[in-house]
Protein backbone atom coordinates (compact mmCIF):
# COMPACT_ATOMS: atom_id res chain seq x y z
CA UNK A 1 0.00 0.00 0.00
CA UNK A 2 1.17 3.54 -0.69
CA UNK A 3 2.54 5.34 2.39
CA UNK A 4 -0.24 6.75 4.57
CA UNK A 5 1.34 10.22 4.56
CA UNK A 6 1.40 10.23 0.74
CA UNK A 7 -2.29 9.23 0.56
CA UNK A 8 -3.37 11.99 2.94
CA UNK A 9 -1.18 14.51 1.12
CA UNK A 10 -2.66 13.47 -2.23
CA UNK A 11 -6.22 14.00 -0.98
CA UNK A 12 -5.31 17.42 0.44
CA UNK A 13 -3.69 18.56 -2.80
CA UNK A 14 -6.80 17.47 -4.73
CA UNK A 15 -9.20 19.49 -2.60
CA UNK A 16 -10.41 16.51 -0.55
CA UNK A 17 -8.70 17.28 2.77
CA UNK A 18 -12.01 16.94 4.65
CA UNK A 19 -11.77 13.16 4.30
CA UNK A 20 -9.21 13.18 7.12
CA UNK A 21 -10.74 15.90 9.32
CA UNK A 22 -11.43 13.45 12.17
CA UNK A 23 -8.53 11.10 11.44
CA UNK A 24 -6.55 11.78 14.62
CA UNK A 25 -9.61 10.97 16.77
CA UNK A 26 -10.12 7.53 15.20
CA UNK A 27 -8.81 4.27 16.65
CA UNK A 28 -6.06 2.45 14.75
CA UNK A 29 -8.41 -0.08 13.13
CA UNK A 30 -10.74 2.62 11.79
CA UNK A 31 -7.77 4.67 10.59
CA UNK A 32 -6.48 1.68 8.64
CA UNK A 33 -9.90 1.07 7.10
CA UNK A 34 -10.19 4.71 6.02
CA UNK A 35 -6.72 4.65 4.49
CA UNK A 36 -7.61 1.45 2.64
CA UNK A 37 -10.77 3.06 1.28
CA UNK A 38 -8.92 6.19 0.26
CA UNK A 39 -6.10 4.28 -1.44
CA UNK A 40 -8.63 2.53 -3.69
CA UNK A 41 -9.96 5.83 -5.07
CA UNK A 42 -8.57 7.26 -8.29
CA UNK A 43 -8.87 10.98 -7.63
CA UNK A 44 -8.06 11.88 -11.23
CA UNK A 45 -10.95 9.67 -12.38
CA UNK A 46 -13.34 11.27 -9.88
CA UNK A 47 -12.30 14.76 -10.98
CA UNK A 48 -12.79 13.84 -14.64
CA UNK A 49 -16.21 12.34 -13.93
CA UNK A 50 -17.27 15.46 -12.07
CA UNK A 51 -16.11 17.68 -14.91
CA UNK A 52 -17.64 15.67 -17.76
CA UNK A 53 -20.84 14.32 -16.19
CA UNK A 54 -21.86 16.79 -13.50
CA UNK A 55 -20.43 20.20 -14.34
CA UNK A 56 -21.57 19.80 -17.94
CA UNK A 57 -24.70 17.76 -17.42
CA UNK A 58 -26.96 20.51 -18.82
CA UNK A 59 -25.24 20.19 -22.20
CA UNK A 60 -26.61 16.71 -22.93
CA UNK A 61 -29.32 15.34 -20.67
CA UNK A 62 -30.63 12.63 -23.00
CA UNK A 63 -29.05 10.27 -25.47
CA UNK A 64 -29.43 10.94 -29.17
CA UNK A 65 -31.91 8.71 -30.99
CA UNK A 66 -30.73 9.76 -34.46
CA UNK A 67 -30.43 6.80 -36.79
CA UNK A 68 -31.69 4.33 -34.21
CA UNK A 69 -32.91 1.08 -35.77
CA UNK A 70 -33.84 -2.36 -34.37
CA UNK A 71 -30.81 -4.65 -34.11
CA UNK A 72 -30.57 -7.78 -36.24
CA UNK A 73 -30.63 -11.06 -34.33
CA UNK A 74 -30.40 -14.79 -34.94
CA UNK A 75 -33.95 -16.09 -34.46
CA UNK A 76 -34.95 -19.35 -32.79
CA UNK A 77 -35.27 -22.14 -35.37
CA UNK A 78 -38.86 -23.18 -34.62
CA UNK A 79 -39.86 -25.53 -37.48
CA UNK A 80 -37.57 -24.02 -40.14
CA UNK A 81 -35.37 -26.86 -41.44
CA UNK A 82 -32.57 -24.52 -42.53
CA UNK A 83 -32.44 -22.78 -39.20
CA UNK A 84 -32.58 -26.07 -37.34
CA UNK A 85 -29.42 -27.15 -39.22
CA UNK A 86 -27.75 -23.85 -38.30
CA UNK A 87 -28.56 -24.34 -34.63
CA UNK A 88 -27.36 -27.95 -34.70
CA UNK A 89 -24.07 -26.88 -36.26
CA UNK A 90 -23.65 -24.13 -33.67
CA UNK A 91 -24.41 -26.59 -30.87
CA UNK A 92 -21.70 -28.97 -32.10
CA UNK A 93 -19.15 -26.14 -32.19
CA UNK A 94 -20.13 -25.03 -28.69
CA UNK A 95 -19.90 -28.54 -27.29
CA UNK A 96 -16.41 -28.91 -28.75
CA UNK A 97 -15.38 -25.69 -26.98
CA UNK A 98 -16.75 -27.00 -23.68
CA UNK A 99 -14.90 -30.30 -24.10
CA UNK A 100 -11.72 -28.33 -24.79
CA UNK A 101 -12.07 -26.41 -21.52
CA UNK A 102 -12.42 -22.98 -23.11
CA UNK A 103 -15.35 -21.79 -20.94
CA UNK A 104 -15.63 -20.09 -17.58
CA UNK A 105 -18.94 -19.28 -15.91
CA UNK A 106 -19.21 -15.80 -14.42
CA UNK A 107 -21.98 -14.67 -12.06
CA UNK A 108 -22.55 -11.07 -10.98
CA UNK A 109 -23.65 -11.60 -7.38
CA UNK A 110 -23.00 -8.41 -5.45
CA UNK A 111 -26.59 -7.69 -4.46
CA UNK A 112 -28.51 -8.28 -1.26
CA UNK A 113 -32.04 -9.68 -1.06
CA UNK A 114 -33.45 -6.43 0.33
CA UNK A 115 -36.17 -6.02 -2.30
CA UNK A 116 -37.24 -9.60 -1.60
CA UNK A 117 -37.58 -8.90 2.09
CA UNK A 118 -34.64 -11.27 2.60
CA UNK A 119 -31.68 -10.57 4.85
CA UNK A 120 -28.65 -11.97 3.05
CA UNK A 121 -26.88 -12.21 -0.29
CA UNK A 122 -29.43 -12.65 -3.05
CA UNK A 123 -27.69 -15.81 -4.24
CA UNK A 124 -28.54 -17.53 -0.95
CA UNK A 125 -32.27 -16.98 -1.47
CA UNK A 126 -34.30 -20.21 -1.86
CA UNK A 127 -35.92 -20.22 -5.26
CA UNK A 128 -36.99 -23.71 -6.43
CA UNK A 129 -40.63 -24.88 -6.05
CA UNK A 130 -40.20 -27.68 -3.51
CA UNK A 131 -36.72 -27.87 -2.00
CA UNK A 132 -36.25 -24.09 -2.09
CA UNK A 133 -32.73 -24.53 -3.37
CA UNK A 134 -30.83 -21.24 -3.26
CA UNK A 135 -29.93 -19.56 -6.52
CA UNK A 136 -26.25 -20.38 -6.00
CA UNK A 137 -27.09 -24.09 -5.77
CA UNK A 138 -29.17 -24.00 -8.96
CA UNK A 139 -26.25 -22.52 -10.89
CA UNK A 140 -23.72 -24.83 -9.22
CA UNK A 141 -25.71 -27.89 -10.26
CA UNK A 142 -25.93 -26.64 -13.85
CA UNK A 143 -22.17 -26.13 -13.93
CA UNK A 144 -21.54 -29.51 -12.27
CA UNK A 145 -23.78 -31.23 -14.80
CA UNK A 146 -21.85 -29.58 -17.64
CA UNK A 147 -18.53 -30.63 -16.12
CA UNK A 148 -19.72 -34.24 -16.08
CA UNK A 149 -21.24 -34.05 -19.56
CA UNK A 150 -18.17 -32.57 -21.24
CA UNK A 151 -15.56 -34.20 -19.00
CA UNK A 152 -13.63 -31.02 -18.33
CA UNK A 153 -13.11 -28.41 -15.64
CA UNK A 154 -15.36 -25.37 -15.89
CA UNK A 155 -14.20 -22.69 -13.46
CA UNK A 156 -16.82 -20.47 -11.87
CA UNK A 157 -16.09 -16.84 -11.04
CA UNK A 158 -18.42 -14.90 -8.73
CA UNK A 159 -18.28 -11.15 -8.27
CA UNK A 160 -19.48 -10.25 -4.79
CA UNK A 161 -19.45 -6.89 -3.01
CA UNK A 162 -18.07 -5.57 0.26
CA UNK A 163 -21.62 -5.97 1.58
CA UNK A 164 -21.81 -9.72 1.06
CA UNK A 165 -18.37 -11.12 0.22
CA UNK A 166 -17.61 -12.87 3.51
CA UNK A 167 -21.15 -14.20 3.87
CA UNK A 168 -21.14 -15.53 0.30
CA UNK A 169 -17.81 -17.32 0.71
CA UNK A 170 -18.95 -18.80 4.03
CA UNK A 171 -22.18 -20.01 2.44
CA UNK A 172 -20.24 -21.94 -0.19
CA UNK A 173 -17.87 -23.37 2.42
CA UNK A 174 -20.77 -24.50 4.61
CA UNK A 175 -22.37 -26.25 1.63
CA UNK A 176 -19.15 -27.86 0.36
CA UNK A 177 -19.38 -25.78 -2.81
CA UNK A 178 -22.45 -27.81 -3.83
CA UNK A 179 -20.27 -30.59 -5.19
CA UNK A 180 -17.91 -28.41 -7.20
CA UNK A 181 -14.15 -28.50 -6.52
CA UNK A 182 -13.32 -25.63 -4.17
CA UNK A 183 -10.28 -24.67 -6.23
CA UNK A 184 -12.53 -24.12 -9.26
CA UNK A 185 -14.79 -21.56 -7.56
CA UNK A 186 -13.28 -18.07 -7.41
CA UNK A 187 -14.63 -15.04 -5.55
CA UNK A 188 -13.69 -11.39 -5.89
CA UNK A 189 -15.36 -8.14 -4.87
CA UNK A 190 -16.97 -5.53 -7.06
CA UNK A 191 -15.38 -2.11 -7.43
CA UNK A 192 -16.77 0.92 -5.61
CA UNK A 193 -16.71 4.64 -6.27
CA UNK A 194 -17.35 7.48 -3.84
CA UNK A 195 -20.52 9.54 -3.91
CA UNK A 196 -19.80 13.22 -4.47
CA UNK A 197 -21.74 16.45 -4.18
CA UNK A 198 -22.31 18.94 -7.02
CA UNK A 199 -18.98 20.64 -6.26
CA UNK A 200 -17.08 17.37 -6.54
CA UNK A 201 -16.45 16.87 -2.83
CA UNK A 202 -16.34 13.24 -1.73
CA UNK A 203 -19.00 12.55 0.91
CA UNK A 204 -18.32 10.87 4.24
CA UNK A 205 -20.89 8.52 5.80
CA UNK A 206 -19.04 8.48 9.15
CA UNK A 207 -15.90 10.10 10.57
CA UNK A 208 -13.84 7.13 9.39
CA UNK A 209 -15.88 5.96 6.41
CA UNK A 210 -16.24 7.26 2.86
CA UNK A 211 -19.70 7.04 1.27
CA UNK A 212 -19.03 4.42 -1.40
CA UNK A 213 -21.39 2.83 -3.92
CA UNK A 214 -20.97 -0.06 -6.41
CA UNK A 215 -19.65 0.87 -9.85
CA UNK A 216 -22.43 -1.07 -11.65
CA UNK A 217 -22.51 -4.41 -13.44
CA UNK A 218 -20.27 -2.89 -16.11
CA UNK A 219 -17.64 -2.62 -13.40
CA UNK A 220 -17.46 -6.40 -13.57
CA UNK A 221 -15.14 -6.14 -16.56
CA UNK A 222 -12.45 -4.14 -14.81
CA UNK A 223 -12.99 -6.14 -11.61
CA UNK A 224 -12.18 -9.29 -13.59
CA UNK A 225 -8.89 -7.70 -14.59
CA UNK A 226 -7.99 -6.06 -11.28
CA UNK A 227 -8.78 -9.18 -9.25
CA UNK A 228 -6.34 -11.28 -11.30
CA UNK A 229 -9.18 -13.42 -12.68
CA UNK A 230 -8.29 -12.67 -16.30
CA UNK A 231 -4.66 -13.57 -15.61
CA UNK A 232 -5.82 -16.84 -14.04
CA UNK A 233 -7.95 -17.60 -17.11
CA UNK A 234 -4.93 -16.98 -19.36
CA UNK A 235 -2.80 -19.40 -17.34
CA UNK A 236 -5.53 -22.07 -17.48
CA UNK A 237 -6.35 -21.69 -21.19
CA UNK A 238 -9.86 -20.31 -20.63
CA UNK A 239 -10.73 -17.79 -23.34
CA UNK A 240 -14.55 -17.49 -23.20
CA UNK A 241 -16.60 -16.02 -20.35
CA UNK A 242 -20.29 -16.86 -19.86
CA UNK A 243 -21.78 -13.85 -18.03
CA UNK A 244 -25.10 -13.99 -16.17
CA UNK A 245 -26.68 -12.29 -13.18
CA UNK A 246 -27.61 -13.96 -9.93
CA UNK A 247 -31.38 -13.44 -10.04
CA UNK A 248 -32.42 -15.70 -12.96
CA UNK A 249 -32.75 -19.42 -12.07
CA UNK A 250 -33.78 -20.40 -15.61
CA UNK A 251 -30.56 -19.19 -17.23
CA UNK A 252 -28.70 -21.67 -19.45
CA UNK A 253 -25.36 -20.61 -18.10
CA UNK A 254 -23.35 -22.85 -20.46
CA UNK A 255 -25.41 -23.01 -23.65
CA UNK A 256 -23.59 -24.84 -26.49
CA UNK A 257 -25.63 -23.21 -29.28
CA UNK A 258 -24.95 -19.73 -27.89
CA UNK A 259 -21.24 -20.53 -27.62
CA UNK A 260 -21.20 -22.03 -31.10
CA UNK A 261 -22.79 -19.03 -32.82
CA UNK A 262 -20.37 -16.74 -30.95
CA UNK A 263 -17.38 -18.69 -32.24
CA UNK A 264 -18.80 -19.29 -35.71
CA UNK A 265 -19.38 -15.55 -36.28
CA UNK A 266 -16.01 -14.58 -34.74
CA UNK A 267 -17.72 -12.33 -32.18
CA UNK A 268 -16.03 -10.67 -29.22
CA UNK A 269 -19.32 -10.22 -27.37
CA UNK A 270 -22.64 -11.97 -27.91
CA UNK A 271 -25.92 -11.39 -26.10
CA UNK A 272 -29.23 -13.16 -25.67
CA UNK A 273 -32.59 -11.48 -26.17
CA UNK A 274 -36.26 -12.28 -25.69
CA UNK A 275 -39.15 -10.68 -27.51
CA UNK A 276 -40.68 -8.03 -25.26
CA UNK A 277 -43.93 -9.16 -23.68
CA UNK A 278 -45.49 -5.71 -24.12
CA UNK A 279 -44.39 -2.21 -25.17
CA UNK A 280 -44.03 -1.07 -21.55
CA UNK A 281 -41.86 -3.97 -20.33
CA UNK A 282 -38.96 -2.53 -18.36
CA UNK A 283 -36.03 -4.06 -20.20
CA UNK A 284 -33.36 -2.49 -22.37
CA UNK A 285 -33.70 -2.93 -26.12
CA UNK A 286 -31.03 -4.05 -28.59
CA UNK A 287 -30.68 -1.48 -31.36
CA UNK A 288 -28.27 -0.44 -34.07
CA UNK A 289 -27.01 3.11 -34.34
CA UNK A 290 -24.31 4.44 -36.67
CA UNK A 291 -23.24 0.90 -37.48
CA UNK A 292 -22.84 -0.06 -33.82
CA UNK A 293 -24.86 -2.48 -31.69
CA UNK A 294 -26.22 -0.71 -28.60
CA UNK A 295 -28.70 -1.33 -25.79
CA UNK A 296 -31.08 1.53 -25.10
CA UNK A 297 -32.63 1.62 -21.63
CA UNK A 298 -36.43 1.49 -21.58
CA UNK A 299 -36.48 4.85 -19.82
CA UNK A 300 -34.62 6.44 -22.74
CA UNK A 301 -37.00 5.22 -25.44
CA UNK A 302 -39.88 7.61 -26.15
CA UNK A 303 -43.38 6.26 -26.63
CA UNK A 304 -43.15 6.69 -30.40
CA UNK A 305 -40.41 4.05 -30.39
CA UNK A 306 -41.83 1.66 -27.78
CA UNK A 307 -45.25 1.64 -29.49
CA UNK A 308 -43.91 1.40 -33.09
CA UNK A 309 -45.17 -1.63 -35.01
CA UNK A 310 -44.07 -3.66 -38.02
CA UNK A 311 -46.51 -4.25 -40.89
CA UNK A 312 -47.47 -7.60 -39.33
CA UNK A 313 -48.41 -5.87 -36.06
CA UNK A 314 -45.40 -7.02 -34.04
CA UNK A 315 -43.36 -4.55 -32.01
CA UNK A 316 -40.62 -2.89 -34.04
CA UNK A 317 -38.23 -2.42 -31.10
CA UNK A 318 -38.85 -5.80 -29.54
CA UNK A 319 -35.45 -7.29 -28.68
CA UNK A 320 -35.35 -7.23 -24.89
CA UNK A 321 -31.99 -7.48 -23.13
CA UNK A 322 -31.92 -10.10 -20.34
CA UNK A 323 -28.32 -9.71 -19.09
CA UNK A 324 -26.94 -12.92 -20.58
CA UNK A 325 -23.68 -12.40 -22.46
CA UNK A 326 -20.69 -14.28 -23.81
CA UNK A 327 -17.40 -12.39 -23.90
CA UNK A 328 -13.94 -13.16 -25.17
CA UNK A 329 -11.36 -13.07 -22.41
CA UNK A 330 -9.02 -10.79 -24.36
CA UNK A 331 -11.89 -8.39 -25.10
CA UNK A 332 -12.56 -8.09 -21.37
CA UNK A 333 -8.85 -7.55 -20.77
CA UNK A 334 -8.82 -4.76 -23.35
CA UNK A 335 -11.88 -2.98 -21.89
CA UNK A 336 -11.22 -3.67 -18.23
CA UNK A 337 -7.52 -2.86 -18.12
CA UNK A 338 -5.92 0.48 -17.32
CA UNK A 339 -4.17 0.63 -20.68
CA UNK A 340 -5.77 1.27 -24.04
CA UNK A 341 -8.29 3.77 -25.31
CA UNK A 342 -11.47 1.65 -25.09
CA UNK A 343 -13.28 2.22 -21.80
CA UNK A 344 -16.90 1.82 -20.76
CA UNK A 345 -18.73 5.10 -20.18
CA UNK A 346 -20.02 6.02 -16.75
CA UNK A 347 -23.67 6.84 -16.11
CA UNK A 348 -24.86 9.33 -13.54
CA UNK A 349 -27.45 8.80 -10.78
CA UNK A 350 -28.76 11.51 -8.44
CA UNK A 351 -29.46 9.97 -5.02
CA UNK A 352 -30.15 10.79 -1.39
CA UNK A 353 -26.99 9.97 0.58
CA UNK A 354 -26.65 10.58 4.36
CA UNK A 355 -23.35 12.33 4.99
CA UNK A 356 -21.26 14.18 7.55
CA UNK A 357 -21.55 17.94 7.69
CA UNK A 358 -18.66 20.30 8.42
CA UNK A 359 -19.39 20.17 12.15
CA UNK A 360 -19.19 16.37 12.13
CA UNK A 361 -22.91 15.63 12.52
CA UNK A 362 -24.73 13.17 10.26
CA UNK A 363 -27.24 14.77 7.91
CA UNK A 364 -30.01 12.71 6.25
CA UNK A 365 -31.29 14.65 3.22
CA UNK A 366 -34.93 14.86 2.17
CA UNK A 367 -34.07 15.16 -1.53
CA UNK A 368 -31.24 13.94 -3.79
CA UNK A 369 -27.99 15.56 -2.74
CA UNK A 370 -25.30 13.30 -4.18
CA UNK A 371 -24.10 11.88 -7.44
CA UNK A 372 -23.18 8.25 -7.97
CA UNK A 373 -21.41 6.71 -10.96
CA UNK A 374 -21.97 3.32 -12.50
CA UNK A 375 -21.15 1.39 -15.66
CA UNK A 376 -23.40 -0.97 -17.62
CA UNK A 377 -21.97 -4.16 -19.10
CA UNK A 378 -24.01 -3.84 -22.29
CA UNK A 379 -22.14 -0.62 -23.07
CA UNK A 380 -19.29 -2.93 -24.13
CA UNK A 381 -21.22 -3.94 -27.27
CA UNK A 382 -20.23 -0.92 -29.41
CA UNK A 383 -16.56 -1.72 -28.74
CA UNK A 384 -16.86 -5.38 -29.74
CA UNK A 385 -15.91 -6.89 -33.06
CA UNK A 386 -18.88 -8.64 -34.71
CA UNK A 387 -21.30 -8.27 -31.78
CA UNK A 388 -24.06 -10.84 -32.00
CA UNK A 389 -27.63 -10.92 -30.66
CA UNK A 390 -29.33 -14.31 -30.38
CA UNK A 391 -32.95 -15.01 -29.54
CA UNK A 392 -33.90 -17.31 -26.71
CA UNK A 393 -37.24 -18.43 -25.33
CA UNK A 394 -38.54 -16.45 -22.38
CA UNK A 395 -40.35 -19.54 -21.09
CA UNK A 396 -37.13 -21.53 -21.11
CA UNK A 397 -34.58 -19.02 -19.95
CA UNK A 398 -35.87 -15.87 -18.31
CA UNK A 399 -37.77 -15.65 -15.04
CA UNK A 400 -35.81 -13.40 -12.67
CA UNK A 401 -36.47 -12.99 -8.97
CA UNK A 402 -36.34 -9.27 -8.26
CA UNK A 403 -39.40 -8.26 -6.24
CA UNK A 404 -41.09 -9.61 -3.12
CA UNK A 405 -44.42 -9.90 -4.97
CA UNK A 406 -46.00 -9.06 -8.31
CA UNK A 407 -43.98 -9.46 -11.51
CA UNK A 408 -40.51 -11.05 -11.31
CA UNK A 409 -41.18 -12.38 -7.82
CA UNK A 410 -40.49 -15.76 -6.15
CA UNK A 411 -44.08 -16.79 -6.93
CA UNK A 412 -43.84 -16.01 -10.66
CA UNK A 413 -40.47 -17.73 -10.86
CA UNK A 414 -41.79 -20.86 -9.09
CA UNK A 415 -44.68 -20.95 -11.54
CA UNK A 416 -42.41 -20.52 -14.56
CA UNK A 417 -40.15 -23.31 -13.35
CA UNK A 418 -43.17 -25.60 -12.89
CA UNK A 419 -44.46 -24.74 -16.38
CA UNK A 420 -41.08 -25.63 -17.83
CA UNK A 421 -40.93 -28.96 -15.97
CA UNK A 422 -44.50 -29.75 -17.08
CA UNK A 423 -43.64 -29.09 -20.74
CA UNK A 424 -40.70 -31.46 -20.47
CA UNK A 425 -42.84 -34.22 -18.99
CA UNK A 426 -45.59 -33.80 -21.55
CA UNK A 427 -43.00 -34.08 -24.33
CA UNK A 428 -42.09 -37.58 -23.07
CA UNK A 429 -45.74 -38.63 -22.83
CA UNK A 430 -46.48 -37.93 -19.16
CA UNK A 431 -49.88 -36.29 -18.77
CA UNK A 432 -50.20 -33.73 -16.03
CA UNK A 433 -53.32 -31.76 -15.23
CA UNK A 434 -52.60 -28.07 -15.71
CA UNK A 435 -54.44 -24.80 -16.18
CA UNK A 436 -54.59 -22.83 -19.43
CA UNK A 437 -51.20 -21.23 -18.76
CA UNK A 438 -49.54 -24.64 -18.35
CA UNK A 439 -49.23 -24.42 -14.58
CA UNK A 440 -49.67 -27.94 -13.10
CA UNK A 441 -51.94 -28.84 -10.20
CA UNK A 442 -49.09 -30.60 -8.39
CA UNK A 443 -45.88 -29.18 -7.00
CA UNK A 444 -42.60 -30.82 -8.00
CA UNK A 445 -39.17 -29.99 -9.36
CA UNK A 446 -36.45 -31.41 -11.57
CA UNK A 447 -32.82 -31.07 -10.57
CA UNK A 448 -30.37 -29.64 -13.11
CA UNK A 449 -28.23 -32.67 -12.28
CA UNK A 450 -30.93 -34.79 -13.93
CA UNK A 451 -31.57 -32.42 -16.85
CA UNK A 452 -31.48 -28.72 -17.58
CA UNK A 453 -33.06 -28.61 -21.04
CA UNK A 454 -35.97 -30.39 -22.73
CA UNK A 455 -33.60 -32.34 -24.99
CA UNK A 456 -31.49 -33.58 -22.10
CA UNK A 457 -34.60 -34.43 -20.12
CA UNK A 458 -35.86 -36.66 -22.95
CA UNK A 459 -32.56 -38.57 -23.01
CA UNK A 460 -32.36 -38.90 -19.23
CA UNK A 461 -36.01 -39.99 -18.98
CA UNK A 462 -35.53 -42.61 -21.67
CA UNK A 463 -32.65 -44.14 -19.70
CA UNK A 464 -34.65 -44.49 -16.47
CA UNK A 465 -35.45 -48.10 -15.68
CA UNK A 466 -38.28 -47.06 -13.37
CA UNK A 467 -40.25 -43.94 -14.16
CA UNK A 468 -41.19 -41.99 -11.01
CA UNK A 469 -44.81 -41.09 -10.41
CA UNK A 470 -45.18 -37.33 -10.43
CA UNK A 471 -47.11 -36.08 -7.44
CA UNK A 472 -47.04 -33.37 -4.85
CA UNK A 473 -43.51 -32.85 -3.61
CA UNK A 474 -41.94 -35.51 -5.86
CA UNK A 475 -38.43 -34.56 -6.88
CA UNK A 476 -36.63 -35.97 -9.92
CA UNK A 477 -32.91 -36.13 -9.18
Amino acid sequence: MTDMTDIISNFKSNGQAHIFTHFDKLDKVTQDLLIAQASSIDLDEIAALHQTLIARRSEATTMSLDGLEPADFIPLPHADAGRIREWCEATAIGEAALRAGRLAAFTVAGGQGTRLGFDGPKGTFGVTPVLKKPLFQVFAEKILAARRRYDHNIPWYLMTSVLNHSETVSFFEQNDYFGLPADQVHFFSQGFLPAIDSEGRILMSAPGEIALSPDGHGGALRALVRSGSIARMESEGTDLISYFQVDNPLVRCLDPAFIGFHLQRDSEMSSKMVLKSNPEEKVGVFCEQNGKCVVVEYSDLPESFTQARNPDGSLRFASGSIAIHLLNRDFVKRLGGNDGEAKLPFHLAHKKVPHLTEDGSLHTPDSPNAWKFEMFVFDALPFAKNPLVIETSRADEFSPVKNADGVDSPLTSHQDQLRQFTRWLREVGVELEADESGLPRVNFEISPLFADTAERFQKAWKNLAFKPKIGTGVIII
